[in-house]
Protein backbone atom coordinates (compact mmCIF):
# COMPACT_ATOMS: atom_id res chain seq x y z
CA UNK A 1 0.00 0.00 0.00
CA UNK A 2 3.34 2.17 -0.13
CA UNK A 3 4.12 4.90 2.86
CA UNK A 4 1.36 6.72 4.66
CA UNK A 5 1.19 10.37 4.68
CA UNK A 6 0.58 11.08 7.38
CA UNK A 7 3.34 10.64 9.17
CA UNK A 8 3.04 13.99 11.80
CA UNK A 9 1.24 13.96 14.40
CA UNK A 10 0.11 17.45 13.52
CA UNK A 11 -1.26 16.00 10.48
CA UNK A 12 -2.86 12.89 12.11
CA UNK A 13 -4.89 15.30 14.42
CA UNK A 14 -5.82 17.23 11.60
CA UNK A 15 -7.00 13.92 10.06
CA UNK A 16 -9.30 13.25 13.33
CA UNK A 17 -10.68 16.34 13.39
CA UNK A 18 -12.03 16.21 9.96
CA UNK A 19 -13.26 12.63 10.56
CA UNK A 20 -14.71 14.18 13.49
CA UNK A 21 -16.73 16.70 11.69
CA UNK A 22 -17.31 14.24 9.06
CA UNK A 23 -19.15 12.02 11.73
CA UNK A 24 -21.04 15.08 13.25
CA UNK A 25 -22.39 16.24 9.76
CA UNK A 26 -23.69 12.46 9.31
CA UNK A 27 -24.52 12.18 12.65
CA UNK A 28 -28.55 11.08 11.23
CA UNK A 29 -26.78 8.01 9.53
CA UNK A 30 -25.40 6.45 12.43
CA UNK A 31 -27.61 4.66 14.75
CA UNK A 32 -27.55 2.97 18.32
CA UNK A 33 -28.40 -0.22 16.60
CA UNK A 34 -26.35 -3.46 16.56
CA UNK A 35 -25.21 -3.52 20.18
CA UNK A 36 -24.85 -0.96 22.79
CA UNK A 37 -22.58 1.75 21.36
CA UNK A 38 -24.24 4.92 21.00
CA UNK A 39 -25.30 7.04 18.51
CA UNK A 40 -22.42 8.65 16.91
CA UNK A 41 -19.68 7.04 19.28
CA UNK A 42 -16.27 5.34 18.83
CA UNK A 43 -15.27 2.99 20.66
CA UNK A 44 -11.52 2.46 20.42
CA UNK A 45 -9.81 -1.34 19.42
CA UNK A 46 -8.42 -3.04 22.79
CA UNK A 47 -5.45 -4.13 20.71
CA UNK A 48 -3.44 -2.66 18.09
CA UNK A 49 -1.86 0.72 16.92
CA UNK A 50 -3.22 3.94 17.24
CA UNK A 51 -6.59 3.76 15.06
CA UNK A 52 -10.04 5.23 14.38
CA UNK A 53 -13.18 3.48 15.22
CA UNK A 54 -15.17 1.14 15.54
CA UNK A 55 -17.67 3.71 14.19
CA UNK A 56 -20.79 2.54 14.12
CA UNK A 57 -22.88 3.63 11.09
CA UNK A 58 -26.36 2.62 9.50
CA UNK A 59 -27.39 1.66 6.04
CA UNK A 60 -30.74 1.34 6.50
CA UNK A 61 -34.16 1.68 8.70
CA UNK A 62 -34.04 -1.40 10.45
CA UNK A 63 -31.83 -1.97 13.79
CA UNK A 64 -29.70 -4.52 12.06
CA UNK A 65 -29.38 -2.45 9.00
CA UNK A 66 -25.63 -1.04 10.11
CA UNK A 67 -22.09 -2.22 10.49
CA UNK A 68 -18.67 -1.14 12.11
CA UNK A 69 -16.14 1.23 10.47
CA UNK A 70 -12.60 0.82 11.13
CA UNK A 71 -9.88 3.14 10.09
CA UNK A 72 -6.01 2.26 10.47
CA UNK A 73 -3.44 4.40 12.27
CA UNK A 74 -1.75 4.75 8.59
CA UNK A 75 -5.61 5.77 6.77
CA UNK A 76 -4.14 7.48 3.90
CA UNK A 77 -5.90 8.59 0.58
CA UNK A 78 -7.24 5.85 -1.77
CA UNK A 79 -7.39 2.88 0.86
CA UNK A 80 -8.46 -0.54 0.34
CA UNK A 81 -11.17 -1.91 2.51
CA UNK A 82 -12.46 -5.81 3.38
CA UNK A 83 -15.75 -5.87 4.02
CA UNK A 84 -16.16 -9.06 7.10
CA UNK A 85 -19.72 -11.02 7.41
CA UNK A 86 -20.29 -13.27 10.32
CA UNK A 87 -21.59 -16.21 10.64
CA UNK A 88 -24.17 -18.35 12.29
CA UNK A 89 -26.26 -20.07 10.48
CA UNK A 90 -27.84 -16.88 9.27
CA UNK A 91 -29.93 -17.48 12.45
CA UNK A 92 -30.44 -15.07 15.68
CA UNK A 93 -28.01 -15.46 18.15
CA UNK A 94 -24.73 -14.67 16.31
CA UNK A 95 -24.07 -10.88 15.77
CA UNK A 96 -21.40 -8.82 14.20
CA UNK A 97 -19.81 -8.70 17.49
CA UNK A 98 -18.57 -12.01 17.07
CA UNK A 99 -16.53 -11.03 13.75
CA UNK A 100 -14.77 -7.88 16.02
CA UNK A 101 -11.69 -9.78 16.83
CA UNK A 102 -11.12 -10.31 13.34
CA UNK A 103 -12.01 -6.75 11.99
CA UNK A 104 -9.44 -5.35 14.45
CA UNK A 105 -6.70 -7.72 13.32
CA UNK A 106 -7.25 -7.37 9.92
CA UNK A 107 -7.27 -3.04 10.82
CA UNK A 108 -4.01 -3.58 12.97
CA UNK A 109 -2.50 -5.03 9.66
CA UNK A 110 -3.35 -1.70 7.35
CA UNK A 111 -6.99 -1.92 5.66
CA UNK A 112 -9.66 0.10 6.52
CA UNK A 113 -12.73 -2.42 7.66
CA UNK A 114 -16.13 -2.44 7.34
CA UNK A 115 -17.72 -5.37 9.71
CA UNK A 116 -21.60 -5.43 9.01
CA UNK A 117 -24.47 -6.84 10.68
CA UNK A 118 -27.59 -7.73 8.80
CA UNK A 119 -31.35 -9.19 9.85
CA UNK A 120 -31.00 -13.00 10.38
CA UNK A 121 -33.98 -15.59 10.56
CA UNK A 122 -36.07 -15.04 13.20
CA UNK A 123 -34.75 -11.79 12.98
CA UNK A 124 -37.07 -10.25 10.16
CA UNK A 125 -33.95 -11.86 7.93
CA UNK A 126 -34.44 -14.76 5.23
CA UNK A 127 -35.31 -14.68 1.92
CA UNK A 128 -34.96 -12.15 -0.17
CA UNK A 129 -34.41 -9.38 2.90
CA UNK A 130 -30.94 -11.17 4.36
CA UNK A 131 -29.66 -10.80 0.35
CA UNK A 132 -31.13 -7.46 0.65
CA UNK A 133 -29.21 -6.47 3.37
CA UNK A 134 -25.49 -7.53 2.43
CA UNK A 135 -25.68 -6.08 -1.32
CA UNK A 136 -27.31 -2.70 0.75
CA UNK A 137 -24.33 -2.91 3.61
CA UNK A 138 -21.69 -3.65 0.64
CA UNK A 139 -23.14 -0.66 -1.17
CA UNK A 140 -23.13 1.61 1.88
CA UNK A 141 -19.26 1.66 1.50
CA UNK A 142 -20.21 4.61 -2.38
CA UNK A 143 -22.39 6.41 0.47
CA UNK A 144 -22.35 6.52 4.11
CA UNK A 145 -19.31 4.77 4.85
CA UNK A 146 -16.83 6.23 2.33
CA UNK A 147 -18.67 9.55 4.18
CA UNK A 148 -17.61 9.04 7.69
CA UNK A 149 -13.87 7.71 6.13
CA UNK A 150 -14.07 11.30 4.23
CA UNK A 151 -13.77 9.99 1.16
CA UNK A 152 -10.72 8.51 1.33
CA UNK A 153 -12.06 4.74 0.81
CA UNK A 154 -10.35 3.27 -2.13
CA UNK A 155 -13.60 1.87 -3.90
CA UNK A 156 -11.90 -0.02 -6.73
CA UNK A 157 -10.18 -2.14 -4.06
CA UNK A 158 -13.14 -3.76 -1.92
CA UNK A 159 -12.67 -7.78 -0.72
CA UNK A 160 -15.18 -9.41 1.18
CA UNK A 161 -14.46 -11.97 3.74
CA UNK A 162 -16.95 -14.42 5.88
CA UNK A 163 -17.25 -17.64 7.87
CA UNK A 164 -19.72 -20.05 7.40
CA UNK A 165 -23.14 -18.40 6.71
CA UNK A 166 -20.96 -14.98 6.01
CA UNK A 167 -18.67 -16.79 4.22
CA UNK A 168 -21.95 -17.77 1.48
CA UNK A 169 -22.80 -14.58 1.50
CA UNK A 170 -19.40 -13.23 0.62
CA UNK A 171 -18.27 -15.26 -1.90
CA UNK A 172 -22.60 -14.55 -3.13
CA UNK A 173 -21.69 -10.52 -3.27
CA UNK A 174 -19.05 -11.73 -6.41
CA UNK A 175 -22.11 -12.92 -9.01
CA UNK A 176 -24.03 -9.94 -7.52
CA UNK A 177 -23.34 -8.20 -11.27
CA UNK A 178 -24.91 -11.30 -12.70
CA UNK A 179 -27.95 -10.88 -11.21
CA UNK A 180 -31.22 -10.44 -13.53
CA UNK A 181 -32.75 -7.20 -13.36
CA UNK A 182 -34.78 -6.68 -9.86
CA UNK A 183 -33.39 -9.69 -7.94
CA UNK A 184 -32.31 -9.53 -4.79
CA UNK A 185 -29.02 -7.79 -4.90
CA UNK A 186 -28.77 -6.97 -8.56
CA UNK A 187 -26.72 -3.75 -9.76
CA UNK A 188 -24.47 -3.32 -7.39
CA UNK A 189 -22.75 0.36 -6.38
CA UNK A 190 -19.54 -1.04 -5.20
CA UNK A 191 -18.07 -4.36 -7.27
CA UNK A 192 -15.85 -6.64 -5.21
CA UNK A 193 -12.39 -7.47 -6.28
CA UNK A 194 -11.91 -10.90 -4.58
CA UNK A 195 -13.61 -12.83 -2.06
CA UNK A 196 -12.10 -15.48 1.19
CA UNK A 197 -14.89 -17.85 2.52
CA UNK A 198 -13.97 -19.61 5.47
CA UNK A 199 -15.88 -22.92 5.66
CA UNK A 200 -18.46 -21.09 3.16
CA UNK A 201 -21.56 -23.00 2.11
CA UNK A 202 -21.22 -22.45 -1.64
CA UNK A 203 -23.98 -24.57 -2.54
CA UNK A 204 -27.25 -23.99 -1.23
CA UNK A 205 -29.15 -26.73 -3.21
CA UNK A 206 -26.98 -29.18 -1.97
CA UNK A 207 -27.06 -28.29 1.15
CA UNK A 208 -30.40 -27.58 2.16
CA UNK A 209 -30.88 -31.52 0.57
CA UNK A 210 -27.81 -33.19 2.50
CA UNK A 211 -27.85 -30.85 5.73
CA UNK A 212 -28.97 -32.67 8.89
CA UNK A 213 -30.61 -28.93 10.22
CA UNK A 214 -32.77 -26.81 8.47
CA UNK A 215 -30.87 -23.59 8.43
CA UNK A 216 -30.92 -23.36 4.44
CA UNK A 217 -34.63 -24.32 3.88
CA UNK A 218 -35.59 -21.52 6.95
CA UNK A 219 -33.24 -18.75 5.21
CA UNK A 220 -34.74 -19.81 1.81
CA UNK A 221 -38.46 -20.06 2.78
CA UNK A 222 -38.66 -23.24 0.82
CA UNK A 223 -36.85 -26.22 -0.77
CA UNK A 224 -35.21 -26.28 -4.19
CA UNK A 225 -37.53 -28.36 -5.67
CA UNK A 226 -40.08 -26.16 -4.45
CA UNK A 227 -38.35 -22.90 -5.48
CA UNK A 228 -35.68 -23.69 -7.81
CA UNK A 229 -35.44 -20.00 -9.12
CA UNK A 230 -34.61 -18.54 -5.50
CA UNK A 231 -31.81 -20.71 -5.06
CA UNK A 232 -30.71 -19.74 -9.27
CA UNK A 233 -30.01 -16.92 -7.48
CA UNK A 234 -29.18 -16.78 -3.98
CA UNK A 235 -26.16 -19.95 -4.69
CA UNK A 236 -23.16 -18.96 -5.40
CA UNK A 237 -22.30 -22.14 -7.26
CA UNK A 238 -25.31 -21.22 -9.94
CA UNK A 239 -24.02 -17.48 -10.07
CA UNK A 240 -20.37 -18.94 -11.71
CA UNK A 241 -18.13 -17.56 -13.51
CA UNK A 242 -18.00 -14.44 -11.30
CA UNK A 243 -14.81 -13.22 -12.91
CA UNK A 244 -12.91 -12.19 -9.57
CA UNK A 245 -10.44 -14.31 -7.53
CA UNK A 246 -12.34 -17.03 -4.51
CA UNK A 247 -9.82 -18.41 -1.81
CA UNK A 248 -12.30 -21.14 0.17
CA UNK A 249 -10.13 -22.58 3.59
CA UNK A 250 -12.09 -25.96 4.50
CA UNK A 251 -11.41 -28.25 7.24
CA UNK A 252 -11.52 -31.99 6.37
CA UNK A 253 -13.25 -32.66 9.73
CA UNK A 254 -16.01 -30.22 9.09
CA UNK A 255 -19.28 -31.72 9.25
CA UNK A 256 -21.79 -28.88 9.62
CA UNK A 257 -19.76 -27.45 5.96
CA UNK A 258 -18.39 -30.62 4.52
CA UNK A 259 -15.13 -29.20 1.99
CA UNK A 260 -17.24 -31.02 -0.77
CA UNK A 261 -18.99 -27.70 -1.07
CA UNK A 262 -15.39 -25.99 -1.77
CA UNK A 263 -14.33 -28.85 -4.25
CA UNK A 264 -17.05 -28.71 -6.59
CA UNK A 265 -17.42 -25.28 -6.74
CA UNK A 266 -13.75 -24.89 -7.22
CA UNK A 267 -14.18 -27.51 -9.94
CA UNK A 268 -17.04 -25.98 -11.43
CA UNK A 269 -15.47 -22.09 -11.51
CA UNK A 270 -12.31 -23.42 -12.88
CA UNK A 271 -13.68 -24.94 -15.94
CA UNK A 272 -15.89 -22.06 -16.23
CA UNK A 273 -12.34 -19.41 -16.40
CA UNK A 274 -12.44 -18.29 -12.95
CA UNK A 275 -9.67 -18.45 -9.86
CA UNK A 276 -10.48 -20.14 -7.33
CA UNK A 277 -7.98 -20.77 -4.53
CA UNK A 278 -9.20 -24.16 -2.41
CA UNK A 279 -7.49 -25.13 0.50
CA UNK A 280 -8.03 -27.83 2.81
CA UNK A 281 -6.79 -28.04 6.12
CA UNK A 282 -6.47 -31.75 8.07
CA UNK A 283 -7.82 -32.06 11.54
CA UNK A 284 -9.58 -29.28 11.41
CA UNK A 285 -13.58 -28.63 12.13
CA UNK A 286 -16.31 -26.27 11.57
CA UNK A 287 -15.53 -24.55 14.85
CA UNK A 288 -11.15 -24.58 14.79
CA UNK A 289 -11.51 -23.67 11.06
CA UNK A 290 -12.14 -20.09 12.44
CA UNK A 291 -9.54 -19.69 15.96
CA UNK A 292 -8.47 -16.59 15.27
CA UNK A 293 -4.95 -17.97 16.78
CA UNK A 294 -5.00 -20.75 14.04
CA UNK A 295 -3.96 -21.75 10.56
CA UNK A 296 -7.68 -21.19 8.55
CA UNK A 297 -8.10 -17.57 9.89
CA UNK A 298 -4.10 -17.30 8.95
CA UNK A 299 -4.74 -18.24 5.69
CA UNK A 300 -7.90 -16.24 5.29
CA UNK A 301 -6.38 -13.47 6.62
CA UNK A 302 -3.69 -14.01 4.43
CA UNK A 303 -5.60 -14.40 1.34
CA UNK A 304 -7.67 -11.64 1.57
CA UNK A 305 -5.03 -9.01 2.30
CA UNK A 306 -2.65 -10.28 -0.69
CA UNK A 307 -1.70 -7.58 -2.90
CA UNK A 308 -3.16 -4.52 -1.38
Amino acid sequence: MGPSPIGQLAAGRRLMSRRAVLLGAAASLLTAGCGEAAAGSATPAATGPPASGPFRISYGPDESHCGDLLLPANFEPSHPVVVTIHGGGWETGSTLDTFAPYAAELMERGVAVWNIEYRLVGNGGGWPMTFQDVAAAVDALAGPVQQAAGGRLDLARVRVLGYSAGGHLAVWTAGRGHLPAGAPGAEPAVLVTAMVGLAPVLDLEYAADNDATTNVVDLMGATPAEDPSRFAIASPIRLLPVGVPVTCVHGDDDTTVPRIQGQQYATTARAQGDVVQLVELPGLDHESIVDINGKGWQIARDAVLQGI
